[in-house]
């Protein structure tokens, strides 16, 4: 069963990850398994436990709890992958709300490319420097961000970056956060 991996002791280590169709396959599998690395646990939630959802370039990646399922309190971070995907899970409100919550405690709150949508459905971008894809830029701009061009934006315990080609120093930056997490 799918839901044990929520309950379990481990609950300090837990890194929650948006998974769905569409979904840029190295945005997500880059940060999953550089978690692992780490010794973190990489949980990936989307709208159905144990649905397989296809990435953009084709790659498939089950989905371990459903979003219904997820409890943001135990987790020490969260990262929002881009693709289409994020336009589509940022308009059920247990997304948004585990973004929030990650943020109302100051824990790793990290998208890449069109992720950023996530963060700024979820209401914790407005005033705090972000990066993205140039095509949210507007997006993020309009909810209140200050958008920066850069290869990775640190804002407190947010984590911003714009693309794939950005990923090690966005994985270096939300390793950096989630090491001085609470």
């Amino acid at each position: 069963m799918r839901y044990v991996a929520l309950v379990n002791e481990d609950h300090d280590r837990r890194v929650l990850l948006f998974v769905g169709d569409d979904y840029e396959d190295l945005e997500l599998q880059y940060p999953r398994l550089r978690l692992r690395e780490a010794g973190y646990q990489p949980l990936l939630a989307g709208l159905e436990a144990g649905a397989v959802y296809r990435g953009k370039h084709g790659y498939p990646q089950r989905c371990d709890v459903a979003l219904a399922d997820v409890a943001a309190t135990p987790f020490v971070g969260v990262i929002c992958p881009g693709g289409w995907m994020p336009d589509k899970l940022r308009r059920f409100a247990a997304a948004t709300a585990a973004i929030r919550a990650c943020d109302e405690r100051g824990r790793l709150v990290a998208s890449i490319c069109h992720g950023g949508w996530m963060c700024i459905s979820a209401g914790v971008v407005r005033g705090r420097r972000y990066t993205g894809s140039p095509g949210i830029r507007d997006d993020l701009v309009n909810a209140g961000a200050r958008f920066e061009d850069a290869e990775v934006v640190v804002d407190g315990h947010h984590v911003s970056s714009r693309k794939p080609d950005d990923l090690p120093a966005f994985l270096a930056a939300c390793l950096e956060v989630l090491g001085r997490a609470p």
